[in-house]
């Protein structure tokens, strides 16, 4: 590098993608070249298994990216190890003077960027982040009393008041494309990162920028109907943008833009929906100790069941509920669970089973293509009435009646549950009704064909109700 010149690293991490993003485009704005570097990190890979969707996604939307740097004539170094190590290690080879990354606000992640802040520190190269996962951070919105919300409304409320169109504008990484620095590394194979391949190509999830815009080129075509048709698994309503949001190949910024200035039901409650997010992300920066134990720190104090039987039950899809069910299967198979169909089925591990929160928590950290730790997190903690803003305790799921409401025809309980198919809507919400004729007539015995509810609902409401009250305050 000749004297006078200065040159800069981006790291992507959760940011998958060349355009509206925040680190890239500080680079390439204060330096005369800039190199682009991802990181296979072991710390996080080593402990999935080995065909997991997620790493699969991950590694198409990153080959997607390399390509798409190459094509302005830059690159992607993509390293495999421990990022703490080998960004540290890449910033004194390139000899560059600052690395930029964009914000994480995960307490591993935070402790990782620590560490390598500090060896960075001690090459002399600077550690540089930008916001860009979220629209407004835990400083810049406060109650009056200068404290993080506890309560969504008034959240939502102040959120909106703040917004200008400042904070969602795309930030021009095209501007200066032309500093980055060309390299033409390997990218490599899944099964040289340890992995086989998944079922992800037979599933409509496309990876990459490419897979985000196609996605939300489609859902812009029904958002006008998101509100009406959102909560209703068996409906094309959700904008399914979500792995895409967890991976960042989709900017926050263009979404809440396209929310906020389109008029209508739709567009505003999809709207809420993303300050949720920001939302919940607000909440961990602010109290990072949620992500073991209970935002309201009375409720540490419950003493929750230890049923394995529940437990396994649950997590196969077995507790005689069909949509509970239905869900858990949806889960186990895809790697998604509709949003209404997340709230059920926490419900019921919960405040049906009185198993703790924590346990799905886990379950669901395994599973989901999409996870995302602050939103699953507050989403478990909400159904656990254990979170902010959460659903009373004395406010519990009825499985049968979520059944009938959001799934009235069984048209999804019918997808997931097939022993259901022939069960005839006015007994599918709760097959255990049926007379052994009917039974017979639907070729769904319960007890053989589909097991009999596991507990009664009624009953299970009344124990969760002195559960909670025993860990209340007096």
């Amino acid at each position: 590098m000749s004297a006078g010149r200065s040159s800069a690293l981006v790291w992507f991490r959760r940011d998958l993608r060349d355009l509206d993003h925040a680190a890239l485009y500080a680079a390439l704005s204060a330096h005369d070249a800039v190199h682009c570097a991802f990181v296979f990190d072991r710390e996080i890979l080593d402990p999935l298994p080995r065909r997991d969707r997620r790493v699969e996604f991950v590694r198409e939307s990153v080959r997607e990216l390399k390509e798409s740097l190459e094509a302005r004539d830059g690159g992607l170094h993509v390293l495999r190890g421990r990022a703490r190590e080998e960004i540290p290690r890449l910033a004194r080879k390139l000899g560059v003077d600052a690395v930029y990354a964009n914000r994480d606000y995960e307490p591993l992640a935070l402790e990782r960027d620590r560490a390598v802040e500090r060896a960075l520190y001690e090459a002399g190269v600077a550690f540089r982040t930008r916001k860009d996962q979220v629209i407004f951070e835990l400083d810049e919105l406060r109650t009056g009393a200068g404290a993080p919300y506890s309560v969504f409304t008034p959240y939502k409320n102040a959120w909106l008041k703040k917004l200008e169109p400042f904070h969602v504008e795309p930030y021009p990484v095209e501007k200066h494309a032309q500093r980055l620095a060309r390299s033409r590394g390997p990218m490599p194979s899944l099964a040289e990162l340890g992995f086989e391949r998944s079922d992800l190509a037979t599933l409509p999830v496309p990876t990459g920028m490419s897979g985000g815009r196609k996605l939300f080129a489609d859902f812009k075509r029904r958002i006008a109907g998101y509100a009406e048709r959102r909560d209703f698994p068996a409906l094309k309503g959700p904008s399914h943008l979500s792995v895409h949001l967890r991976f960042g190949t989709v900017s926050i910024r263009e979404l809440a833009r396209y929310a906020w200035r389109h008029a209508g039901a739709g567009a505003a409650t999809w709207l809420s929906e993303l300050v949720w997010r920001d939302f919940y992300f607000m909440v961990l920066a602010a109290r990072p100790d949620v992500v073991e134990r209970c935002f309201r720190r009375e409720y540490d104090a419950l003493r929750f069941d230890e049923s394995e039987a529940g437990w396994r039950a649950w997590r196969a899809g077995d507790t005689g509920y069909p949509l509970v069910d239905a869900a858990m299967r949806q889960l186990n198979q895809t790697g998604y669970m509709h949003n209404r169909l997340r709230m059920v089925t926490a419900s019921f591990l919960v405040k049906d089973l009185g198993i703790d929160w924590r346990r799905g928590e886990r379950y669901f950290a395994e599973k989901l293509n999409d996870y995302d730790l602050a939103a699953n997190n507050g989403g478990w903690q909400w159904a656990a009435s254990t979170g902010c803003d959460a659903q009373p305790y004395f406010r519990i799921f009825n499985p049968v009646a979520q059944s009938e409401r959001f799934d009235p025809e069984g048209r999804f309980i019918r997808k997931y549950v097939p022993e259901l198919a022939r069960v005839p809507a006015s007994a599918i919400h709760a097959p255990w009704e049926m007379d052994p004729d009917q039974q017979a007539a639907a070729r769904c015995r319960i007890g053989r064909d589909y097991p009999a509810p596991i507990l009664r609902h009624d009953e299970a409401r009344r124990r969760t109700l002195e559960r909670y009250a025993a860990a209340r305050p007096r």
